[in-house]
């Protein structure tokens, strides 16, 4: 990934928090002569290896885990706040004018070689584990042993699960840091002004980078 230094961010708290609150990742990884990207929520285990394993689970029908060339390289890549950023919100603009749009982002990329797995215990833990995780946010969380039993095992008959050890992880922050300090505080001015989630969470992000 293209990586100016003053967009990267290293501190892999920041990393993995980042990761948890947008679990849903763009694998990515090489097949035949092209190119398979796969949407997959992951869970995050921060104590195994050095910077953490994904565990996630995809379809058995789903040939990315059948393509057996060897150890396979692949990148995740987890999409954190993003906002459009028009130059409008920049005090500078009405000085010289020298200001064009702009796209703010912060991404998170991990690399690591998937392994698979088939086990029907691991399996069932991992299912648990993972709905226990978005399950706690709701007033009535549903457990995977509110389904019947023979319904259950007939779906974990039809995924397979997948770890990625992280071998290498990547995070770009582009948050307006090569702006002044009097356009990035308009910045945040702009974007809480749109009130929506999307922009606010970008907002705060601009503005952590000012402290």
């Amino acid at each position: 990934m293209y990586m100016p230094k003053h967009h990267e961010e290293t501190r892999l708290d920041v990393l993995h928090a980042l990761i948890r609150a947008h679990p849903l990742g763009a694998w990515v990884v090489p097949g035949r002569g092209e190119l398979i990207a796969n949407h997959i929520p992951f869970l995050l285990d921060a104590t195994r290896g050095e910077y953490g394993t994904l565990v996630g689970h995809l379809a058995r029908a789903n040939p990315v885990w059948q393509v057996d060339d060897g150890p396979v390289p692949s990148v995740v890549i987890f999409q954190g706040a993003e906002s459009y950023i028009t130059p409008s919100w920049y005090p500078s603009k009405q000085e010289h004018g020298k200001a064009v749009p702009t796209w703010n982002y912060a991404v998170v990329h991990v690399h690591g070689q998937p392994s698979f797995i088939e086990d029907r215990d691991w399996l069932h833990a991992h299912v648990g584990r993972l709905t226990g995780e978005h399950e706690a946010k709701q007033a009535d969380p549903w457990q995977v042993e509110d389904a019947p039993a023979d319904f259950t095992e007939a779906l974990l008959r039809a995924i397979v699960g997948v770890e990625i050890r992280i071998q290498r992880i990547e995070g770009k922050w582009k948050t307006s840091q090569n702006r002044p300090e009097c356009d990035r505080l308009g910045v945040v001015d702009g974007l809480l002004g749109k009130g929506d989630a999307h922009a606010a969470a970008m907002a705060a992000l601009v503005q952590q980078q000012l402290q």
